[in-house]
Formats: C-alpha cells, sequence, structure tokens
C-alpha cells in the first residue's frame, strides 16, 4: 500500500510503493531538479526527459504521497472557476484559452494511457452540472452561455444520470477519468527508463544561487545535487513567498462505495450548492465503485473534522442504495485568489526556479497544463499559456475582497498566537486518537495521543510563518489555517510550504500519570 499524508485510506493507495532505481548515490549536477513526486513533478520530469534534458526528481516521501493519491481524479474542462468568472476577469480571449488548456490536457493524458500502455481505468465521459432551485438555475443558464462562448461542446439535457431531483442540467461532453497512482507510477517508469532519476525520501530544505548552478540541500546532504533549473511541484512552494498570500489551503472529503443496485453513473456529475458534491464511478481491476465527495472548508477552519464525514455519508446514503463504505478520506487543495492556478517563475529573486501551485479543484488536468508550460519555459519555447496562468500577475480587481478575507484570515491567527494567554489549571489529557492545543504555565502545548495510547507533545506553532496549529482528528495530523501547512502528530512536515518540524515537547512518565488528577509540569 502507498503511503499518503494521513491515516484515513483513500481508492488510489491498495497499490504498491513505487520502488525507484536510483539511490541518493545519483546525486550530481542536472539540467533541472523538480521538488515534488506528484502528477506535477513526474509529468514535467518526463515531459523534460523527452526533450533530452537530464532531470532528477526529489521527492521528501514517496511518490503520490501528498494530494495527487488523494485527489478524485476527475478530469474536467468544466471547471471549479466557472467560465462566467474567468470571462469576468480575465476576458473571452483568455477564457477560451483556459478552456483550450485543459481540454488538450485530457488529450495527452489520452494519448499517453495508449501509447505507454497504462492500465488506470481511463475512460472519456461526459461531466453534467445540475440546478435545484431558482437561483441556481439562473447561474446554471449563465453558464451554458459562457461554455457555449469558450467553445466547450454543451447542451440542456432532460436526465440527471443520477437520482436527484433537478429544476435544468447541462452535459458538457469531453471529460475523462482514471486511477491516478497507476497514471503517475507508470509514466515514472517510462521516465527513469529513459534516463531520469527519482529519489524519494530526500527533502529540499534550501537552494543557494551561485553564479553558474543552484545549489540544492536536501535530505542530509549539503551541495551534493546542483541544477541550471529547480522546478517546485509541491502544490504550493515552501518558504516564505507572496504566493501564499493568493493562495487558499482548504480540504475536501471523499468516499468510495459499493451499491447494492449497480447503478454506477459513468458520468462525471456536480451540484450547484457551496461547497457542493461531485459523483463519479471508477472501476479497478473489474469491480466499480461510487467516487463521492464535498463538505469542502479552509484547512484548520472546522474544530471537528469528523463531521464533514458524517454528513457526506448521510448525503451518499440519502440518494444511493449503498451497500458498503469502503474508503473515506480527506486532501488538500490550495484556491488561488482569482480562480486561475499559478504557474511560471517563482515571484521575486529567485532566477531559475519556477512553480506550479492553486489548482483549486482540478488538479489533474491544470497539473498537466503546468508541466507543459513549464518544459516551454525551460527550453525557452514561446506559448500561448504563460500569460494566462502567469505565476507573477497582479489582478487587484478580481476577486479583490476574497484576497482580504484570505489574509485578514491570517492575520487573525497571527494575533491569536501571540496574545491569547487563557490559562487552564487542570489539563485533561486527550483520548485514544485526540489532541488539541492547551495552555499550561502560560505556554502553548500541543497534546495528542495515538491509538496505542503513547503521548505525543509539540509546540503548536506552524515553522513556515508562526500561526498557531490546529489538531485534525480525521486525519490525525497538526494543520496550519494560514497556508496549509501539515504536520504529523509528532510535528514532522506532512506538507510544505512548512520546511522544518514542529519543535517537540517530553513528557516525564510520572507526570503523565499525575496529570489526569494534578496540575502538569512540562519537561523540555
Amino acid at each position: 500500500m502507498i503511503a499518503r499524508d494521513g491515516t484515513k485510506i483513500s481508492l488510489w493507495q491498495n497499490e504498491s510503493p513505487y520502488h525507484s532505481k536510483q539511490s541518493s548515490t545519483n546525486a550530481g549536477d542536472y539540467d533541472v531538479i523538480i521538488v515534488g513526486g506528484g502528477i506535477t513533478g513526474i509529468t514535467t520530469a518526463w515531459l523534460l526527459q523527452q526533450e533530452g534534458k537530464k532531470c532528477a526528481v526529489l521527492e521528501a516521501n514517496t511518490l503520490c504521497f501528498g494530494t495527487t493519491g488523494g485527489t478524485t481524479a476527475h478530469l474536467n474542462t468544466m471547471l471549479d472557476t466557472p467560465y462566467t468568472s474567468i470571462i469576468r476577469d480575465f476576458g473571452l480571449d483568455k477564457a477560451k484559452l483556459v478552456a483550450q488548456a485543459t481540454t488538450e490536457a485530457i488529450s495527452f493524458i489520452a494519448s499517453n494511457v495508449k501509447n505507454l500502455s497504462i492500465d488506470c481505468g481511463f475512460e472519456q465521459t461526459s461531466a453534467y452540472l445540475f440546478s435545484q432551485d431558482e437561483e441556481q438555475t439562473k447561474e446554471l443558464e449563465k453558464i451554458y452561455e459562457a461554455c457555449r462562448e469558450v467553445g466547450l461542446d454543451v447542451t440542456f439535457e432532460d436526465r440527471n444520470p443520477i437520482y436527484i431531483p433537478f429544476e435544468k442540467i447541462i452535459q458538457v461532453k469531453g471529460q475523462a477519468k482514471f486511477h491516478p497512482v497507476r497514471y503517475v507510477h507508470a509514466l515514472a517508469q517510462d521516465f527513469e527508463n529513459a534516463g531520469g532519476v527519482i529519489i524519494e525520501g530526500c527533502r529540499v530544505t534550501e537552494l543557494i544561487h551561485e553564479e553558474d548552478c543552484i545549489k540544492i540541500v536536501a535530505g542530509n546532504e549539503e551541495g551534493l545535487y546542483t541544477a541550471d533549473s529547480v522546478i517546485y511541484a509541491t502544490h504550493i512552494p515552501p518558504g516564505i513567498n507572496f504566493l501564499h498570500l493568493k493562495c487558499a489551503p482548504f480540504r475536501s472529503y471523499a468516499m468510495a462505495v459499493k451499491l447494492s443496485d449497480d447503478q454506477y453513473p459513468d458520468e462525471l456529475i456536480y451540484d450547484m450548492y457551496d461547497p457542493y458534491h461531485y459523483y463519479r464511478t471508477q472501476e479497478i481491476d473489474g469491480e466499480r465503485f461510487l467516487i463521492a465527495g464535498g463538505e469542502d472548508h479552509k484547512t484548520g477552519h472546522k474544530e471537528n473534522t469528523d463531521v464533514p464525514f458524517r454528513l457526506l455519508e448521510d448525503h451518499i446514503r440519502k440518494y444511493f442504495n449503498v451497500s458498503e463504505v469502503i474508503n473515506k478520506w480527506s486532501s488538500q487543495y490550495y484556491e488561488p485568489v482569482d480562480g486561475l492556478p499559478f504557474i511560471g517563475p517563482l515571484p521575486g529573486p529567485h532566477k531559475n526556479v519556477y512553480v506550479a501551485t492553486g489548482y483549486s479543484g482540478n488538479g489533474m488536468v491544470f497539473s498537466t497544463v503546468a508541466a507543459h508550460i513549464l518544459t516551454d519555459y525551460i527550453l525557452g519555447r514561446g506559448s500561448l499559456y504563460p500569460s494566462v496562468f502567469s505565476s507573477e500577475r497582479v489582478k487587484p480587481v478580481a476577486a479583490f475582497s476574497d484576497f482580504v478575507t484570505n489574509n485578514a484570515d491570517v492575520a487573525k491567527e497571527l494575533v491569536g498566537q501571540l496574545f491569547n494567554v487563557t490559562r487552564l489549571d487542570e489539563v485533561n489529557l486527550p483520548g485514544i486518537e485526540e489532541g488539541g492545543v492547551f495552555t499550561i504555565d502560560n505556554q502553548k502545548v500541543g497534546i495528542s495521543k495515538d491509538r496505542e495510547g503513547n503521548i505525543h507533545g509539540v509546540h503548536p506553532v506552524c515553522t513556515h510563518m508562526k500561526c498557531s496549529v490546529q489538531w485534525n482528528p480525521a486525519e490525525q495530523s497538526w494543520d496550519c489555517p494560514c497556508h496549509g501547512a501539515r504536520y504529523s502528530p509528532d510535528g514532522k512536515v506532512l506538507n510544505g510550504p512548512a520546511r522544518e518540524d514542529l519543535k517537540p515537547i517530553s513528557f516525564n512518565e510520572e507526570q503523565i500519570i499525575d496529570h489526569t488528577d494534578r496540575h502538569t509540569d512540562l519537561v523540555h
């Protein structure tokens, strides 16, 4: 089973871990080093290797450890940001380019599946979007017109592929679905067969710009990796960058279930609530699963993350004859302030460093769009798309209120970290697989207990920009509500942009025993 950045198991994890042919002894000089072994990193590395570049992928954990292993894997041109918004904020010509880029991404994946004989359950299908009240219907009609304007094959229909009541429904052709981990593993293997290098368990901690190259500090070694260019394919770039103020982290919840009546829809289907629900079927080794998702919220902004799972399951059972819940999991994505990804040079004084982030809920197509744009940057080729997805764009009008709200949340978290001096005279230890932030002796302490009853203590201050982390009971992690960094119960980094682990706090065994009855001191 492949590993992921949480304790909940996704439908895609029942695969053998990818075993790289390489080791840290392959450190050396490269044309391009790609940081991150998800679909963006592997696709980009594969493209560049095909173009004759000497490339290495450095992955902090294992391939597909992050969102690629937790996606619901919709391949769609009908995006989370509707074309009504894209046309309004970017103009019709650029909206057409977005539709064209995502259409080409699906075709590219289909071509790879065919040419490399990848067994990943790839199927082409249609997407359906339906309204359930008058206000949604008015919005749906506008979306229909916008889809037509950008060139999508869209029609009004008179049926919903699933048994959920609706007022109006549209169909958009030219969509697809697949098994993301099998696809990425196959690309990775072909990349290595072509001479590419993949090194897992190799966290990049620093880039040092020298006169003629970039030195990459990774793992426990310094200066062993050098490259002409570096690409951050890490979902959000590590360190501190202006892009962190333009992308807000969200978590989405998903379930894979079996149906007793075998009424599995072939299509991709979406309702229009906010947050919306989404549905599709995936066949894996001859067995079909309904995948449904929704209940999204900002990372670290939900006190009890078990509640979204309960709400989602109630919703699924209301409309489907569920015989068994096979998997349930959550995953992270970054919502860009103006609705489109940021792809290109990393903003700031970072020559020859590139980034792709802000995919919203459409990472499977935008990862492929990003891979092509980044390849064109590295090769110095012209392209239509960098102007649309520019990583350095500033749009003060588009979604400005969202920009203010997102960064007000960051400021609030920082203020809470600096000025919250609540004192607890007695602190009861968390129960099994529970955790929380407590104030003991005027000091904030993160305490959690794992399923074996072991106590873990951390300083609950994110090492990225010093926000207070929150306990995520569903995924057994410490999540930062500011920029989405996540940590294991003992403080190890699971997701960037943090580079450093949370600082640990140790407890004396006798003090833990006494803790349930008396005030407890901390041992540092």
